[in-house]
């Protein structure tokens, strides 16, 4: 390409601001917020607990399994990834302002605050409405606010609005995801609730005895039975008051005869055990460990947790997807939306070269597949990409077998002409 025609094609997007026809003027982008309005918001009563980082954790691995639409055989085995819409927003732009890991993020913390989750087709080539296949361009995440015995109203980011706006929709064509864990983190009294509870009421009586309140009784050497002795005592009250807000480190005087007794002193509760025991008790219906949230659990330990709680929730947002954004037709014609797990990211690196004999040994895996999966480039080696042993020796390709050699080529052309 010539200098001249390079120049003319640069762009910079500083410069926008300063030519003269603008193609992005303020009062026709949209409004402008200073957070993002399309992002998920916890509620206030979770995000001033430790819920956020057992939400957050568990919404991080559950993000981190690819969901795709897949095409199966007659025995529901997957044979290919399918080219549709559907599929490009699992893998890769769901809409335009989440890439496919932050949208099933957005899904789990939804369907974590509220119970249940709807996943909206948005965009689609046809109306779902009318008709039962659809290919679908764009997805995003709203919240149930009504439910109705046929329909749904979603709280959902509209983007040419620039907010989120109230639309009532069919069930039909919408996935609702339901939390397999309701009973436990949704219920009125399950047990993250009762948590949440109990950690609310711990930082009330945190702030209360932070609030710089003395919380003194002054007892006087008179009894103070006329108004005379009441108007005495007020008047000592706020003496000591005034010696205490006018001190630099606090401190009072009083008379020999005075007692004072402090009643913000730390009494002994069993508010903390409560909260140990509902903590450890919600680990352990969660399928969580202290070693799972901290990053220093083994392979037995997140395989158990993959099953308990990841492997749930992943199933009901595949089984919502497969149910109303592929449909009947589609699934009768062997299409399906799955998740896959990455079988070797919970491998050690000193067991990778065993396991990758053995499936190359017993056939399973190629080469190349083997190297793809632990993060290498696929060699070019033409036998990489095939399911060969290569500890055996390989066969060599039988010949055609030879006629007998004690017929000339003579007899033979007689034989065939008699």
């Amino acid at each position: 390409m010539a200098i001249r025609d390079r120049m003319k094609r640069l762009w910079n997007a500083f410069r926008i601001s300063e030519e003269a026809t603008n193609p992005y003027p303020v009062h026709d982008i949209g409004p402008s917020y200073g957070i993002r309005p399309d992002r998920t918001v916890l509620r206030y009563t979770s995000e001033r607990t430790i819920l956020s980082s057992i939400f957050t954790r568990i919404s991080i691995d559950v993000a981190a399994v690819d969901i795709k639409h897949i095409k199966v055989d007659a025995e529901d085995r997957y044979t290919d990834d399918l080219d549709s819409g559907l599929n490009e927003c699992l893998l890769y732009e769901p809409n335009i302002d989440q890439g496919p890991r932050a949208f099933k993020q957005d899904i789990v913390l939804t369907l974590f605050d509220d119970g249940v989750a709807a996943v909206v087709p948005v965009d689609t080539v046809r109306d779902p409405r009318t008709e039962e296949v659809f290919d679908i361009k764009t997805l995003r995440v709203g919240k149930i606010v009504k439910w109705y015995p046929r329909h749904v109203t979603v709280s959902l980011y509209n983007i040419a609005k620039g907010q989120r706006q109230d639309v009532t929709l069919e069930k039909r064509f919408i996935a609702i995801v339901e939390n397999p864990l309701y009973s436990v983190m949704n219920e009125p009294n399950s047990t993250m609730q009762r948590l949440t509870r109990k950690l609310n009421l711990l930082d009330s009586v945190d702030e209360a005895s932070g609030s710089g309140k003395l919380d003194l009784i002054i007892q006087l050497p008179y009894v103070i039975k006329s108004e005379a002795r009441r108007q005495q005592a007020e008047q000592r009250r706020n003496e000591i008051e005034f010696q205490l807000r006018g001190s630099e480190y606090g401190i009072a005087y009083t008379d020999g005869t005075e007692k004072i007794t402090q009643l913000n002193r730390p009494a002994e509760n069993n508010l903390l055990k409560q909260i140990e025991y509902l903590t450890n008790m919600l680990y352990g219906q969660l399928g969580l460990t202290e070693e799972v949230m901290n990053g220093t659990a083994d392979e037995k330990a997140m395989i158990n947790y993959f099953n308990r709680t990841v492997e749930p929730i992943l199933a009901s947002i595949t089984e919502a997807m497969q149910r109303s954004l592929v449909g009947r037709i589609r699934t009768a014609d062997k299409e399906r939306v799955r998740y896959f797990k990455n079988p070797f990211k919970f491998v050690p690196v000193a067991d990778l070269a065993e396991i990758g004999d053995k499936f190359t040994r017993n056939k399973i895996l190629t080469a190349n597949e083997i190297r793809v999966a632990i993060g290498f480039k696929p060699s070019k080696d033409p036998e990489a990409d095939k399911l060969v042993n290569s500890n055996m020796p390989q066969q060599e390709p039988q010949l055609e077998p030879q006629e007998e050699t004690g017929t000339s080529s003579l007899e033979r052309t007689s034989q065939n002409g008699s």
